[in-house]
Formats: structure tokens, C-alpha cells, sequence
């Protein structure tokens, strides 16, 4: 029975004590504790340590619900002098340190909140909505601690991004290779991107090859400060807008229709003439087979 508890709250390495039914509240609490081998472990470094105290007593955290009906661990808190980071409290299998909640709820709290937004993740578990922003920071922190954002970068798209209105912009840094988010942070200006440049380090600066980025000179500058081996390009969007706002002062001739063609008869309905004044028939610039010409001869400037 223990081993089916353990899998419906994502609950590893602890020892059931006992189950209590509150039918009131309609919740289910497990009495627990971890197992020998998980005792007596700082809960930032998880390295043993000797007890210092019993701590401020039990401690509830929340774990996965059980369809409608809410369910808690409750165990005791130590504290334990760590050589490292001092007096702490006790680490615990099941959950993260200093959180109120279980391992399993924290990581399903997360991946929700990529799916959808905080609001209905708030609504759906259950907890607050400023809860959810906190599970997320925890759960980013963590997986942080144990995989490397920068290694083998070699090919970078920088861009920015409005998330507010009153000129409020990310800038946003995205590995090509892999298609994934690598950083953001507030900001649009030298100072905020030259901060990614020091986090990714003088030695990850001269691996990269190729960054990818709008027209803004800002970018530019600190791409060819810091980045000498890269190869600075353009992304297509800041290309393909001043081309196509260039070809729009292009006046192209419309050829006259045929008389008695569709066309010319519903003009002629409407009182309307489809001949045009002499000076807008001279204002032909460009024929359908120069308007390769016009694109490659076009200032986008």
C-alpha cells in the first residue's frame, strides 16, 4: 500500500508513517520521513552534516492532488550545521529546499506554465497566482544548477521584444543549432547585451561563428567588440520591410482592359472611365521584365 501511495504523490525515498482522512476539510495527509540514507543532509549542498536542532517542529508541504481532493506531507524539520552555508534547515527527498511544496507538484506547476498562462495554472492547481512565478523560479533555478545554457554555442540569433505597452522590451539570445532559448533579460540598449557577453566568457565570445541580428547598430557595435571570429548578418524581416517600403514609391502601369471585357463594362456602369489623364499614363517607371532590376538597384537605406 505504502509503494501506491508513493507513486500517486511522486513521493521517492521516504517512508510512509501513517494516512489521515480529514473529511471536513477534504483533504489527505501522509505522515512521512525520509529514509536512512537521506538524513542529516544540508538542504542547499545536501552534503551530511551534524544535527544542530529539531527546527520550528513538523512541516507540511502539498503534494499532487488526488483528482478533487488536496493532499499534504507532513513531516519534522530539522536543522543541521553545514561548514558551507551555516545553520539549515534539513533536506528532504521529496521536496525542494525551502519550498512548500513536492518535487512532482513543483515540476507539473512548471511545465503547465509553459502551456498555458499563469492565471489558469493558479486556478487549476489551486494556489496563488504570485505561488505560481515562485515554482517557476525554483524549478528554472534547479534545472540551471544542472545543465549548462551556453556550452557549444557556436551560431546566435540576438533580437528584442516588445512585452509591454510604454516601450518595454526583452532582449531575447537563441541558439540556431538547437533552436532553443539561451537568454533574456530587460533591456534594449549596449549595456544589457554586453551583460550575456561577460556571463558566456572571453574563451565561449571567440567560439562563436555566426550571429544573426535586425539592423540596429547598437547590436552591431557590441557583436564586433566582443565576438572578433563571428560573422555578423542580417535577419531577413529587417531586410524584406525597408525593401518593400522602398518598392512602394514604384509606380507600376496598369495595362487598360480590353474594351468589352468584363472589367471595362462594370466601370462604365458605374459612370466611372478607365481612361487615366495623360500625366498618370506618363508616370510608367519599371516594365514586368526590368522589376528584378528595380529590387537588386533599390536603396533600402
Amino acid at each position: 500500500m505504502n509503494t501506491v501511495w508513493r507513486r500517486l504523490l511522486g513521493v521517492e525515498r521516504a517512508v510512509i508513517e501513517a494516512v489521515e482522512w480529514d473529511e471536513a476539510s477534504g483533504t489527505v495527509t501522509l505522515a512521512v520521513h525520509p529514509r536512512k540514507g537521506e538524513r542529516g543532509r544540508c538542504g542547499v549542498c545536501r552534503r551530511r552534516c551534524p544535527r544542530y536542532d529539531a527546527g520550528e517542529g513538523r512541516r507540511r508541504w502539498r503534494a499532487l492532488d488526488l483528482g478533487p481532493t488536496l493532499a499534504y506531507l507532513e513531516a519534522e524539520a530539522p536543522r543541521v550545521r553545514c561548514g558551507e552555508h551555516g545553520v539549515v534547515v534539513a533536506a528532504v527527498p521529496w521536496a525542494r529546499h525551502e519550498a512548500r511544496h513536492t518535487r512532482a507538484f513543483d515540476d507539473q506547476a512548471a511545465w503547465l506554465a509553459t502551456h498555458c498562462s499563469k492565471s489558469a495554472v493558479a486556478e487549476l492547481l489551486r494556489v496563488a497566482w504570485r505561488t505560481v512565478g515562485t515554482i517557476v523560479t525554483r524549478v528554472v533555478a534547479d534545472a540551471r544548477a544542472q545543465v549548462d545554457p551556453f556550452a557549444d554555442l557556436a551560431r546566435l540569433g540576438i533580437d528584442e521584444v516588445s512585452y509591454r505597452r510604454g516601450q518595454r522590451y526583452l532582449i531575447v539570445v537563441v541558439d540556431h543549432d538547437s533552436g532553443k532559448l539561451v537568454w533574456a533579460a530587460p533591456g534594449r540598449d549596449r549595456r544589457t547585451l554586453r551583460g550575456f557577453f561577460d556571463l558566456l566568457g572571453a574563451e565561449r565570445c571567440a567560439a562563436i561563428t555566426l550571429v544573426s541580428a535586425d539592423a540596429a547598430e547598437w547590436i552591431a557595435d557590441v557583436v564586433r567588440e566582443r565576438c572578433p571570429n563571428a560573422q555578423l548578418c542580417t535577419d531577413p524581416l529587417s531586410v524584406e520591410g525597408p525593401l518593400v517600403k522602398s518598392l512602394r514609391s514604384v509606380v507600376v502601369h496598369r495595362v487598360r482592359p480590353r474594351p468589352g471585357s468584363r472589367w471595362s463594362a462594370r466601370k462604365r456602369m458605374r459612370g466611372r472611365t478607365t481612361l487615366r489623364p495623360a500625366r498618370a499614363r506618363r508616370r510608367l517607371t519599371i516594365r514586368p521584365e526590368e522589376v528584378g532590376q528595380v529590387i537588386v538597384g533599390t536603396s533600402i537605406a
